[in-house]
């Protein structure tokens, strides 16, 4: 062993950043392992070249990127991890855009509450024939997937043709955020005595949905956007709960006006939720 070329473990960590029980740590996990172990003491001895790798092991772990991830991106080379960074600066800003409006919903809460900020009305809905395109996804796949579902939709549609009856909705089976999946229908409401869709891919439905109360509230331009439309569901969610109702199936979300971009200052978004009258106890 060249000595002149190896540091011990404190000097190490000293000019690494990293403490020796962090650098114990990720020699038993296998992200930082020294070059050499003195076989009697146990000691534990660096080469001066990884010294730069420790500082970058350092820097990863300082953006909460998990060790087994570390491990992974360190052996991907330098093209796989300026890829991987980049990618993470992105999830890191949609994760900060995503808390400065929760922020600002709740002081908006605080300060006017939920129902001078959003509307609720109460409407009927009618019986329709819907086709139907679901998928279990968190809200990461949801854009692409309603892109791919209407797209193959419009398509089937177009094969009758069929006549539309209403606007397309989503109806949304529990929470669908960043760190909760649930089942995702996209719908399209139709004419059940005219033409009717045939040959359906797999994954496409025809449903029947029965009359219903909905509870309802729009939403325009950015206050459509994720994550800012949370604040009309749970506008919605309060009113129907402060009125005494029952909440009766998936909520929807209808496109009442879309102009295809999510963020767009044109786009109107209802959100309706079915209600009954609570059950006697």
């Amino acid at each position: 062993m060249d000595r002149r070329n190896m540091l011990p473990i404190g000097q190490f960590s000293q000019a690494s950043g990293l403490s020796v029980t962090a650098l114990r740590h990720y020699d038993a996990s296998g992200v930082l392992v020294p070059a050499f172990v003195d076989p009697v003491s146990g000691y534990r001895y660096f080469r001066r070249d990884q010294v730069r790798t420790a500082q970058s092991i350092r820097a990863l772990r300082q953006l909460d990127i998990p060790v087994d991830e570390v491990r992974r991106l360190l052996d991907g080379g330098e093209e796989d991890l300026a890829t991987a960074l980049q990618a993470h600066l992105r999830a890191a800003e949609r994760r900060l855009e995503v808390q400065r409006s929760v922020v600002h919903g709740l002081l908006s809460r605080l300060t006017e509450g939920a129902e001078m900020t959003h509307r609720v009305i109460v409407r009927k809905g009618a019986a329709e024939r819907i086709l139907v395109c679901g998928a279990t996804l968190d809200n990461s796949g949801l854009d692409a997937f309603l892109r791919g579902a209407y797209q193959e939709m419009y398509e089937v549609a177009g094969r009758g043709p069929l006549t539309f009856t209403g606007p397309a909705f989503v109806r949304f089976h529990g929470v669908c955020d960043d760190e909760n999946e649930t089942l995702v229908e996209a719908c399209l409401p139709f004419w059940e005595e005219g033409a009717q869709p045939t040959d359906l891919p797999d994954g496409m439905t025809v449903r029947d949905l029965p009359e219903s109360t909905l509870a309802c509230t729009e939403v325009e331009g950015a206050a459509a956007a994720f994550p800012q439309i949370f604040g009309a569901y749970d506008a919605v969610a309060d009113w129907i709960t402060e009125h005494g109702f029952a909440f009766a199936g998936p909520t929807r979300m209808v496109y009442r006006r879309w102009t295809g971009a999510p963020d767009h200052p044109d786009n109107r978004l209802e959100i309706a939720w079915p209600i009954d009258e609570p059950a006697d106890d």
